[in-house]
């Protein structure tokens, strides 16, 4: 579905937009300050993410990572996850299926 999604604020530092979607599908921009946080969370939602800029840390259940520019990876359906922004950049998550809870 095209659209303009509005900017919000989920956290401090941290500004999420809603790119495109559809049922089954869910692309989102997430812009980190260094030193924001994502708050660990989980959902049924399997998720992908790819690093268009920035250093992150990341946990994902029992494993702990860090990610930059270029790198991706899935967070499984449920798996307990969340990352620190080590240095300023932006995250790309996909989300299947789409994540009604953003819109």
């Amino acid at each position: 579905m095209l659209g303009t999604y509005p900017t919000v604020s989920p956290d401090t530092g941290v500004l999420r937009q809603v790119l495109s979607q559809n049922e089954s599908l869910m692309v989102v921009s997430f812009r980190f300050e260094a030193g924001a946080t994502g708050a660990l969370h989980d959902h049924p939602h399997v998720q992908s993410t790819y690093v268009k800029a920035g250093r992150f840390r990341f946990s994902v259940g029992e494993e702990t990572f860090e990610v930059g520019e270029g790198d991706s990876f899935v967070i499984p359906s449920e798996a307990r996850h969340g990352c620190i922004c080590l240095e300023a950049g932006e995250l790309i998550d996909t989300f299947t299926p789409r994540r009604d809870d953003f819109l």
